[in-house]
């Protein structure tokens, strides 16, 4: 009963000053607000990043070709570097535990179908590119490439959907031949993909992936009709590229097994592309680890910065706390000289002072959970206001999708009344300490 009694008690007292009470509250609210709203934006963020990590499919290996500096290909009329069909086969005979390989061959061309082109990139791969990278047909879409088509190298291809918008707006594509003027040759459609979302660069390891403009062929038919040597024209001069592959995707059957086997072929790819420094091998594993790790080191920046905030309330409550002792001297002669103990003065404030914490802590919960709706906001005035910058943002911020995180609330609300409780014991013990003499004569 004396403790609901000081309740009520140190509730009346910091009502009888609504303002100051209120920007008292202020500095803890908005320390629990930042804790709440900084680890929903850093782990949204993560989320994103680990999503597209994870749509590389965690038990893959990634091998694709890079073109080295311009000194070690100094001399050279034509640019001759990255992975070669030899490389895959002696991976396939000298890893066991490769149960899939998916080689890659892409080509910046222009198609065209009547009157109407578009630039996009010529993708020969084998049929189980599609599961690979989660590529869909559309409802009534036809289908993807065979292995018959392969076999044959038949001229099919599967569109994506972007390249249906922009060459077929009116009718269906399915059945109707693009032609690529550079080859003179015409593919047939057979396939009409859904549309894919565009796949971010990934910690400088991979370059981003944009399928909206894909035209996807038989790797036989890129290889036959084609050929490994591409001659392209940039500002006025002729670009000769000598290139088999340009990236080969292995799977293994089991997760455990994905370390042991990027070693592998790592040694084995190295042992003809050491020198020329013209092939780049990327396990999204690691980078799944790399990106949790990150998550957790933001995690905890954040809640380091957000904890400085409620330093900062908290030295604001001990500043009200003392400016409160000295106001209310006369208050604790008098409860001393009617028999008040220490202890009860001690309990008052620091009463008050866990109210003081709680309030603002509550608050700073309730505006923590608007955090997603404001952060969205934000991102949406900043692309309308400052489009250039916001554009040149990397996607996981312009993308992500803040998600709070609950376990930090009781953190927050925990040190909220810690720092209320270590700054409202000193003016406590002060107001314990004084003279009840020297208090009543106090004026």
């Amino acid at each position: 009963m004396q403790w609901i009694r000081t309740l009520r008690l140190g509730i009346k007292t910091l009502m009888l000053h609504p303002l100051r009470t209120g920007l008292t509250m202020l500095g803890i609210l908005i320390g629990v607000w930042a804790v709440i709203v900084l680890t929903a934006i850093s782990q949204g963020a993560s989320d994103q990043v680990q999503r597209q990590i994870e749509s590389l499919g965690a038990n893959t290996i990634i091998i694709r070709s890079v073109k080295p500096p311009a000194e070690k290909m100094a001399g050279q009329r034509a640019a001759d570097y990255g992975l070669l069909r030899s490389d895959l086969d002696r991976v396939l005979s000298m890893v066991p535990t490769i149960t899939q390989a998916t080689p890659i061959r892409e080509i910046r061309r222009q198609f065209i179908y009547g009157d109407r082109t578009v630039d996009g990139r010529l993708v020969g791969c084998t049929p189980n590119y599609s599961d690979v990278n989660h590529l869909v047909i559309r409802e009534r879409g036809g289908r993807f490439l065979t292995d018959a088509d392969r076999v044959k190298a038949d001229t099919v291809c599967v569109i994506s959907a972007g390249v249906a918008e922009k060459l077929f707006p009116y009718e269906e594509p399915l059945g109707k031949r693009i032609y690529i003027p550079e080859h003179t040759d015409y593919y047939r459609i057979v396939g009409v993909l859904e549309h894919r979302e565009a796949s971010a660069a990934i910690g400088g390891s991979l370059d981003s992936q944009d399928f909206s403009k894909d035209i996807y062929v038989p790797i036989e038919t890129v290889r036959r009709r084609i050929g490994d040597t591409v001659v392209s024209r940039r500002g006025g001069q002729f670009e000769i590229e000598i290139m088999e592959l340009n990236q080969i995707t292995l799977q293994v059957e089991r997760l455990e097994q994905v370390e042991a086997s990027a070693a592998m072929v790592k040694s084995i790819i190295g042992e003809t592309h050491d020198e020329m420094d013209d092939v780049a091998t990327v396990v999204p594993k690691e980078l799944l680890e790399q990106a949790r790790n990150l998550r957790l080191m933001f995690l905890g920046i954040g809640i380091l910065i957000a904890c400085i905030s409620l330093i900062v309330g908290g030295i604001g409550i001990m500043n009200i706390m003392l400016a409160s002792v000295t106001e209310r001297t006369r208050e604790i002669g008098i409860r001393r000289a009617l028999g008040a103990k220490q202890r009860d003065i001690v309990q008052q404030f620091l009463i008050e002072t866990i109210v003081l914490s709680f309030a603002g802590a509550f608050l700073g919960i309730l505006l923590g959970f608007a955090g997603p709706l404001m952060y969205r906001g934000f991102i949406y005035v900043v692309s309308r206001s400052f489009p250039d910058q916001f554009a040149a943002l990397p996607d996981a911020i312009r993308e992500a999708e803040p998600t709070i995180v609950y376990a930090t609330i009781p953190i927050a609300v925990a040190i909220a009344v810690l720092v209320g409780l270590v700054s409202g014991l000193y003016p406590a013990i002060r107001a314990a300490k004084m003279n009840p003499i020297d208090a009543l004569r106090h004026e």
